[in-house]
């Protein structure tokens, strides 16, 4: 009999489990996909780490969070640095001076700030994303940056999104291009599956092994990361999510775009962005590969990426969150489970948080 079963040995999973693991506990960890390490797991090709599911960087405010990941690999100096191209022209993100400087010529915060103000239409209530987006930051920079972006990563027009979904925009009045400010950042040396691989060390884990009533019965306690409506065989409705689309390939040339992450604002470009993933580790292997991702619409079956979370899911959720309140012995967390985009860091800070409570 084990203390607790894990369902899901992503970030999530893998800290309850290291920590339950210290303090004695048994820990069963289950996974239904063939690999460790969840959305996070990265795969050596041509002595490159590729992010398979999209690009991770870890970044934390947290001494206790940063403390706790050095365990279990040492952590590159990356920092963050996004090259957004509009039709060809290159822009720095998130939006700062020497995206302002490249829109219109200005060059001091003032002269910035003053043109953000003479686009902006202030709006007590906006309808829709792109009235919010066009109040905060304006139609120059809406138009380039955000709205092609946005319908291509939700598949519907900006004027037809909730404005919920961007209660604020960074606008950064300084020519710093970091796209995190966080104190701590950088990128496990190895690759991430390889720091949660030295996470579960003797932890007992079963890959390729999806959740089942017969292995509950093995524990005392449960853990779930997994989807909370598909725990309750989608009884009270399905949430629903975005899905991705990922097109690799390797490519025999030293540099394909001098950058680990590009992003395509235009309307006009099928995908979102492209990572080259040599940019995100230091070395230079002979070769490079490249990822476009492509947003689409996602199906029961597919991996669930990015929650929808407008009215009518967020309402669907929080009654499922009532429903999970009345199960013993069962503790939804993690992204799946709590139906939210989490980052790592915030997953580890939950994972935390779960154990004390625990």
């Amino acid at each position: 009999m084990y203390d607790y079963l894990i369902i899901g040995a992503g970030v999530f999973g893998s800290t309850v489990a290291r920590i339950l693991t210290d303090k004695g506990q048994n820990c069963l960890v289950i996974d239904r996909r063939s690999h460790i390490a969840g959305n996070i797991y990265t795969e050596l090709i041509n002595g490159i780490n590729v992010h398979v599911y999209g690009a991770h960087i870890f970044h934390t405010e947290s001494k206790k969070v940063w403390y706790f990941v050095n365990r279990f690999s040492d952590f590159n100096h990356y920092r963050h640095t996004v090259v957004a191209n509009y039709d060809g022209a290159i822009y720095n993100l998130p939006f700062n001076m020497n995206s302002f400087n490249k829109l219109w010529g200005v060059i001091t915060p003032g002269q910035a700030k003053a043109k953000i103000a003479e686009q902006s239409i202030k709006l007590n209530e906006p309808k829709n994303l792109e009235e919010q987006a066009i109040s905060l930051v304006g139609k120059d920079i809406y138009a380039t940056l955000i709205k092609g972006y946005t319908e291509k990563q939700w598949g519907r027009r900006c004027s037809e999104l909730p404005p919920f979904i961007i209660k604020r925009l960074p606008v950064r009045f300084t020519y710093d291009n970091n796209y995190f400010s966080s104190q701590y950042q950088g990128i496990p040396i190895g690759g991430f599956t390889k720091m949660i691989e030295n996470m579960l060390e003797g932890v007992e884990v079963r890959l390729n092994t999806s959740y089942t009533a017969e292995l509950a019965k093995t524990a005392k306690d449960i853990i779930y990361t997994g989807a909370i409506d598909e725990y309750f065989n989608y009884s009270l409705g399905q949430l629903e999510y975005r899905g991705l689309r990922f097109e690799t390939e390797y490519l025999d040339i030293d540099n394909y775009q001098g950058c680990a992450v590009m992003n395509y604002t235009d309307g006009t470009t099928p995908f979102t962005r492209i990572c080259e993933h040599k940019h995100f580790e230091f070395g230079d292997p002979s070769g490079t590969v490249i990822t476009r991702e492509y947003p689409r619409t996602w199906q029961r079956g597919d991996e669930p990426y990015y929650p929808i979370n407008d009215e009518k899911n967020t309402a669907l959720y929080e009654r499922y969150e009532e429903l999970a309140k009345s199960t013993p012995n069962v503790f939804f967390g993690g992204r799946l489970g709590t139906y939210r985009y989490l980052d790592m860091n915030k997953a580890i800070e939950e994972a935390f948080g779960l154990v004390e409570k625990l």
